[in-house]
Parts: C-alpha cells; sequence; structure tokens
C-alpha cells in the first residue's frame, strides 16, 4: 500500500522553501498538551499560506510527512472544495471544571465540544467535573467529547468510559494506546451495555499502517489531521479507503495550518464527515499569524486561505537560535523526502 505519511509532492527546490519561510512562536491562552508556547514554521508560499509545525518532540522521521502536506498546501492545486464553510467544535483542555465555561465562550455558536481528559497528575474525579461542567454549558442539546490521547489503560479506559457515559458522550477519542487495546475497550464497553463510540486519532496519523485500524474494527470512526497525514490530498485518498465516517481536526495550528485542515474537510465525499471537526483551535493562541484569523462564527469556520500579515509575523517572530533550530529541521525533513521519493 501507499505509505500515506511520507510520501511527497514534487518539491520545490529548498532555497525556495526557505527563503519563504517564518519561524514564529505565539503563546497558548492555557496550557494545551503540556503546551504553553506554539512553535511553528509559517510559509509565504506561491499558492498561499501553509505551515509546517510537528511538535518539537517529534523525530525527523515523524516530522518529515508534516513538511510533504506544507509543501503540498502551499506549491500545488488541491481538491476541489464541496462545502463553503466547515462546522466546528469547541475544546476544552484539561482546566479546573469552574474554567471550562469560560474556555467555551472563546468558540462563539459551537454547540458540540471536545473534553480534554486522562492528563498526567489529574484523577477520574477531575475529568467527572470537567465533562459535568462543560454538559451543564452545553446543555441537553450539545454534543460532549473527550479524548485521552492514549492515555488510559484499556482497564482504566473501560472504567472511566462507563462513569463518563451519564453524560452522553458523542464519542471517546483514542481512550488507549495501541489498536489491540481499542479493539478490546470497544468490545468490553458494548458487553457491558455502555454506549459510547470509539474514534481513533493517533493509531491513524502514528501508525506505520494507518488503514490498520480500520482492519481491526477497533473504531466507530477516524480523527484525521491533514500535516501528519502528509497533505489534504493524501489524507483524503486514506479516508476514502478506510471507509469510516471521520472527523477532521488540527494540532493547535495557526490560522495557515487550520485552513489545510478546512480545505481537507471540504474536499471530503458526501457523507463522509461525522459532525463538527476540531479546527476552531486558534482560539486557544494568544495571537497568530493573520488579522483575520479562522476562528468560529456562529459555530463554523469558512474555507478560505488567510492572508498572512507582515506584522504579526514579526511580532511572533522566533528567537534566532530558534529560528535556526526549525531551518535545520525543515532541511532535514526536506532531504528525507528526498531519498524517499528517489527510492521509489
Amino acid at each position: 500500500m501507499t505509505d500515506t505519511r511520507s510520501a511527497a509532492p514534487a518539491a520545490p527546490p529548498l532555497a525556495e522553501v526557505l527563503a519563504a519561510a517564518h519561524v514564529v512562536s505565539i503563546p497558548t491562552r492555557t496550557r494545551f498538551r503540556g503546551i504553553a508556547v506554539r512553535e511553528a514554521m509559517i510559509f509565504d508560499a506561491p499558492l498561499g499560506a501553509s505551515e509546517f509545525s510537528p511538535f518539537l518532540e517529534y523525530d525527523d522521521a515523524e516530522a518529515a510527512p508534516w513538511l510533504a502536506a506544507a509543501l503540498d498546501f502551499g506549491w500545488a492545486p488541491q481538491p476541489e472544495a464541496l462545502r463553503e464553510r466547515i462546522e466546528v467544535n469547541a475544546t476544552v483542555p484539561s482546566v479546573g471544571a469552574h474554567e471550562a465555561p469560560a474556555v467555551l465562550a472563546r468558540f462563539p455558536g459551537c454547540t458540540t465540544a471536545k473534553v480534554k481528559v486522562a492528563e498526567r497528575g489529574q484523577s477520574l474525579a477531575d475529568d467527572v467535573a470537567r465533562v459535568r461542567a462543560v454538559r451543564e454549558a452545553l446543555g441537553p442539546a450539545g454534543l460532549v467529547r473527550v479524548d485521552a490521547n492514549g492515555g488510559w489503560s484499556a482497564d482504566d479506559a473501560v472504567a472511566a468510559l462507563a462513569a463518563l457515559a451519564d453524560f452522553d458522550l458523542d464519542y471517546a477519542e483514542q481512550p488507549s494506546a495501541s489498536v489491540d487495546e481499542l479493539v478490546e475497550v470497544r468490545s468490553r464497553l458494548r458487553a457491558a451495555g455502555v454506549s459510547v463510540r470509539i474514534a481513533a486519532d493517533e493509531s491513524v496519523r502514528k501508525a506505520e499502517d494507518p488503514l490498520a485500524v480500520a482492519r481491526a474494527g477497533a473504531a466507530d470512526l477516524l480523527i484525521v489531521k491533514a500535516q501528519p497525514l502528509g497533505g489534504v490530498r493524501r489524507a483524503r485518498s486514506l479516508v476514502i479507503e478506510a471507509g469510516l465516517p471521520v472527523v477532521v481536526s488540527s494540532a493547535l495550528d495557526t490560522s495557515a495550518g487550520i485552513a489545510m485542515g478546512l480545505h481537507l474537510a471540504a474536499a471530503l465525499p458526501e457523507g463522509m464527515l461525522a459532525g463538527a471537526c476540531g479546527l476552531g483551535t486558534v482560539a486557544l493562541l494568544d495571537g497568530d499569524v493573520t488579522a483575520s484569523p479562522l476562528v468560529p462564527l456562529d459555530g463554523a469556520i469558512e474555507v478560505r486561505r488567510p492572508d498572512l500579515d507582515p506584522a504579526l509575523l514579526e511580532r511572533y517572530r522566533a528567537a534566532p537560535d530558534r529560528e535556526e533550530w526549525w531551518r535545520q529541521r525543515a532541511s532535514r525533513a526536506y532531504a528525507l523526502l528526498r531519498s524517499r521519493r528517489d527510492q521509489r
């Protein structure tokens, strides 16, 4: 099968890529995934703004498909958009329950919320309190999802989701880390009469075989991100091949990266989107690279590319050593992509 994580488009010369690059460092409003400052490489590319922002701990092999995505989005035509606006969910980090309403207020009009759970150093009681606060804020008509980022064992996941099921969950995202554990959790919940759908995220975007989770019957739906899957076109092909409903999500991107996710969601065939997408996370950043950020309005975001703002790129410009770190990282990822392409 095609390696959708690492396949690269015909790339522009590296010198052109680096000449179009700006490295930014933007604070977050609330610690998210342990991150207080989000670093990203933003490209002022020929076809519009694009983004390369793998998390700092990712090695070059894992970062390479993120660069492939950025090059594809910035230098190659994209699939036709079938939608003009994409409904999005609010994202609630692992904050105290009393802080949840204020976080939700940053996502105007959103009637679906994804709540982070299984945070290290926190307890199930903390998760229950946070999810309860979100459910109360949204009311009975709202949709509540939880995301454990693979943080529970199978036993803990079954116990936690049984406790959280009282809040009428839409689904639980990546309750455990491995595909085998997801199969076990899904089976045990069904046997116990707990009606919670299982969504796979890391088991898709970090897997050697992104389709293994679908073949194993480990999930009811998939969470897909354009950057780690190599771009809009490759992610779209994977989704179609998997045959499961999907939610398109982000990785705490700036508006340049969110635009990539919006274009993926807009290009999916009818019937494949499983509700609101996780593309509203610019609201969690305390800054952006455009004066017209891609944030929710009436619960949705318009499908468009943002215009980069030179003043904001300068305001959030990373320190020289961090800029050089990102330029070296992009150069290594570029070399990996070229090597893989030459081997095909």
